[in-house]
């Protein structure tokens, strides 16, 4: 399915919603954590129904695994407001104890200032940088992951996983696209196929520290803030760790459009995990 299927509901009644994932969103054993958050929200927009309200901030917390399947989805408002509303909403697979929880905020246009205190970096064209789907080298094998079938990466600033280099700046830059872009009446991209382009932090934790053990960093939580539209076929997610330690890292990252605007911004917390343990 398309990322409109994927994350589309069923309403069930009282806040309840059903949905489905298929496993071509997998993430090494998991869904990928910005399609299950972009479940959740799907349900909350369904169930606060206030003209004009966009999404503008989230903050998704992964309690426990969400896996390809059917997801049951519980949607609480906590404030139904004229330019502001805020809802909670947690998903999870049926019978499980939890899943991910999701705290959101949809609001209208306000009067305020206007301004982007920060660059668009420096990067090579999308078409000009090294594909996740380009052929490794010899001898390496990329653990299996569907969902960069769905999305393609593009690394613009950062080093291959098989290159031995030395530790420096904790910083990458990859172009992002979805393979069939969820688009919305007026051409631009759904904010919650934003919001899963930007789950994938960990290439700045890899800058930092080198070619070691090979590891997987799952999410503890995901915050995304959205700014303006994006309306180009490619993201940019310019991605920088500030910290890493106690098996945790921290992340950030810009996103751009192709042509240089700033749509939006996000964190999250990283837990290691050791793959050869």
């Amino acid at each position: 399915m398309d990322f409109a299927a994927t994350t589309k509901v069923e309403a069930l009644g009282n806040g309840r919603y059903r949905g489905q994932i298929g496993h071509d969103w997998d993430l090494v054993r998991v869904s990928q954590g910005g399609v299950v958050a972009s479940l959740g929200l799907r349900a909350a927009e369904a169930e606060l129904k206030v003209d004009g309200h966009q999404l503008r901030t989230s903050t998704t917390f992964f309690v426990g695994q969400v896996t390809a399947g059917e997801v049951d989805i519980e949607v609480e408002v906590l404030r139904r407001g004229r330019t502001a509303s805020q809802v909670q909403v947690e998903v999870r697979n049926p019978g499980s104890a939890t899943g991910a929880k999701v705290i959101a905020v949809f609001g209208d246009s306000r009067e305020g200032p206007t301004f982007t205190d920060v660059l668009f970096p420096e990067v090579p064209a999308p078409m000009d940088c090294r594909s996740i789907r380009d052929p490794a080298p010899e001898g390496f094998e990329f653990i299996e992951m569907p969902f960069w079938q769905r999305v393609e990466s593009r690394s613009a600033i950062g080093h291959a996983p098989w290159e031995d280099f030395q530790p420096g700046a904790a910083v990458s830059a990859s172009w992002l696209r979805f393979e069939e872009p969820p688009l919305l009446d007026d051409g631009s991209i759904d904010p919650l196929g934003v919001l899963t382009m930007a789950d994938r932090m960990p290439g700045a934790v890899r800058e930092g520290m080198g070619l070691g053990r090979p590891w997987f960093a799952p999410s503890a939580d995901l915050t995304v803030h959205h700014f303006a539209p994006l309306r180009t076929r490619w993201m940019l997610a310019y991605d920088h760790a500030r910290w890493a330690g106690d098996g945790w890292a921290s992340g950030e990252s810009h996103l751009w459009s192709e042509d240089g605007e700033l749509v939006g911004y996000a964190t999250q917390m990283m837990i290691f995990t050791y793959l050869d343990g």
